[in-house]
């Protein structure tokens, strides 16, 4: 629960840095229990995502802090595909650091993107599920292309400033629980600096799966498959691993797929 809430967190700030139009997906696959980590999340706040292996749990580590680490694993790739309904996705991917996705996410922006950043994350777990989420992501602006000296020892000093802030800052979670909200984040995280609230948005889970693209999924079944279920006469049935809808398809929907050849479809 803990892992998902992060890598949807995580997704959720990266889809708040697009323009109008597009997505973003983050996957985490590490060779941890919990298998690997999708989300996907776009400009308007509209989030969703899923975990392969969702009952993956494992005991908390010995300082008492749930093992998201241990979860995802160490030893895999994370990934950031930004969709921008052009032409090809823009995809650039990185191996693990910890599996904590905060830093994983941390040390991709800035030597895969080259784009430097801090990113802090935090899921409250209650007993009855998540109580609360949050998360930090603090992005430096490119330093003045003029080169003037006072500019770049004021850029020096801010980004020092930052660092500093962050260093000292308790955890997310911690500071979720005690009720911060997100401009009180910003508050903290900023210490002091200058700064203004560009824009809020309300953000909520939202599927994009439909009828129409689970059966360009089910077109897109390995022909030999398909045919070995035409043959069987029996329908299939189609699970969003996003939301948990189910698609049935008869025996005839089956026959039309196989018939119409394989096709490119996504996943909801």
């Amino acid at each position: 629960v803990a892992a998902l809430g992060r890598v949807l967190t995580a997704a959720a700030l990266l889809g708040l840095t697009l323009k109008d139009r597009g997505t973003v997906t983050l996957r985490l696959v590490g060779d941890g229990p919990i298998g690997g980590l999708i989300a996907e999340a776009d400009a308007e706040g509209n989030v969703r995502g899923y975990a392969r292996n969702p009952r993956a749990d494992l005991p908390p580590t010995p300082d008492g802090k749930l093992d998201v680490g241990g979860l995802v694993g160490r030893n895999g790739f994370c990934s950031v595909i930004r969709d921008m309904a052009l032409r090809e996705p823009y995809v650039s991917t990185s191996p693990l650091v910890s599996g904590e996705v905060g830093e994983d996410l941390t040390r991709h922006l800035v030597e895969s993107e080259q784009t430097p950043a801090a990113v802090a994350l935090g899921v409250l777990v209650g007993k009855s599920g998540v109580a609360a989420a949050g998360g930090l992501f603090v992005q430096l602006l490119p330093p003045p292309a003029s080169g003037d000296p006072a500019a770049r020892r004021e850029d020096a000093a801010t980004t020092a400033r930052l660092e500093a802030s962050l260093g000292r800052m308790a955890s997310v979670s911690r500071l979720v629980e005690q009720g911060l909200g997100p401009e009180d984040l910003a508050e903290r995280v900023l210490a002091g600096l200058p700064h203004r609230i560009l824009a809020r948005r309300r953000l909520r889970f939202r599927c994009r799966c439909s009828r129409d693209r689970a059966q360009g999924l089910l077109a897109g079944i390995a022909p030999d498959e398909l045919e070995e279920l035409k043959a069987s006469g029996e329908g299939a049935e189609l699970t969003c691993r996003f939301c948990g809808e189910v698609y049935r398809f008869s025996a005839a929907d089956v026959e039309e797929a196989a018939a119409a050849g394989p096709c490119r479809g996504d996943e909801g």
